[in-house]
């Protein structure tokens, strides 16, 4: 029987907890297929998962997003894939892995544009802002969308996604200097947001509100929105926030909760499958990478818990220069 590697935790913690693990190669059964991972990305909640914040079962391959190639199963060998699996790293080992297998049903074509460590990076940023955009907040043409944490994964992905849908997007930041490619964008340590969506938005206010943030600015980004206007969540840290309950139905206004970790394989796939024409018409570009060796794995992890630039961190079976 021929072996594969692995990362693995047996024990929450540091990313030192992670361990590079030999095991036997998995093999499809009925309706799987078997994934040569060429590519697998570091989101920060895989982070959080090491360390415990999801209660994983132990031992634990985490790992969300993945680009690879088919190698067996379901008369699909040779096919090109890409994406994120319900539950995976998690629930169900991961990606953080040389080879793995799914039910053929949650894998997407990976679009031919993108090489494996773009394709990687792609999934649980763009696959949270499509959900909470287009999705829960359906978003619509000529509309003002307010963005906070945009200097993030998902908030740079969001930008794209609502520029494609033809939406004006403000940005929210800690820094004005920030390469979102927001259409406006606001300091959060030096002004008040919602004074200033107003001022950016006719006085209307905004018409979406992505609030990848949440805690302190949850409630600011009510009041930034016009009447009837609505909000989707998708953090919150601190978990308990305050806001004023009466100006909120007075604004006839709507809050949406989105959880990506709720998704299924085949909500997953159908969601890869609409960002792919974005991508393949190139409206939708992928975020900067940063590769690493897959031996590298721990101190990628140690990269990416340190936060800093708006990179995205991708251990890749064959490392480019």
């Amino acid at each position: 029987m021929s072996k594969m590697k692995v990362w693995c935790f047996e024990q929450y913690g540091e990313p030192s907890a992670l361990e590079l693990q030999e095991r036997e190669l998995p093999q499809p059964g009925p309706g799987e297929v078997l994934v040569k991972v060429a590519a697998t990305a570091i989101n920060p909640s895989d982070v959080k998962n090491v360390s415990g914040h999801f209660k994983s079962p132990m031992p634990r391959v985490p790992g969300r997003d993945y680009a690879g190639t088919i190698v067996a199963g379901d008369g699909r060998e040779g096919e090109e894939v890409w994406g994120s699996g319900p539950g995976f790293g998690v629930a169900r080992d991961g990606a953080h892995a040389e080879y793995f297998v799914m039910p053929s049903a949650w894998v997407s074509l990976k679009p031919p544009l993108l090489n494996m460590e773009q394709a990687a990076a792609i999934g649980v940023p763009y696959l949270t802002a499509w959900s909470a955009l287009v999705s829960a907040g359906e978003v619509q043409a000529g509309e003002t969308v307010l963005v906070t944490g945009v200097s993030g994964a998902v908030g740079r992905a969001a930008t794209q996604i609502a520029h494609w849908k033809k939406a004006r997007v403000i940005g929210a930041a800690r820094s004005p200097d920030n390469p979102s490619g927001a259409d406006a964008i606001i300091d959060t340590t030096q002004q008040d947001l919602a004074t200033e969506v107003q001022a950016l938005a006719d006085g209307r206010g905004a018409d979406l509100v992505l609030d990848a943030v949440g805690g302190a600015l949850f409630e600011p980004c009510l009041r930034a929105l016009r009447r009837g206007g609505r909000q989707v969540a998708i953090a919150s840290n601190p978990q308990v926030v305050n806001f004023n309950l009466v100006d909120f139905y007075h604004g006839v206004k709507r809050l949406v909760g989105v959880d990506t970790m709720a998704l299924s394989g085949t909500d997953i796939v159908a969601l890869m499958d609409q960002m792919r024409a974005g991508f393949e018409a190139g409206v939708l570009q992928p975020p900067t990478i940063q590769t690493w060796s897959f031996d590298q794995a721990v101190e990628a992890y140690e990269a990416v818990a340190r936060g800093g630039a708006p990179v995205k961190h991708v251990l890749a079976r064959e490392r480019r220069l």
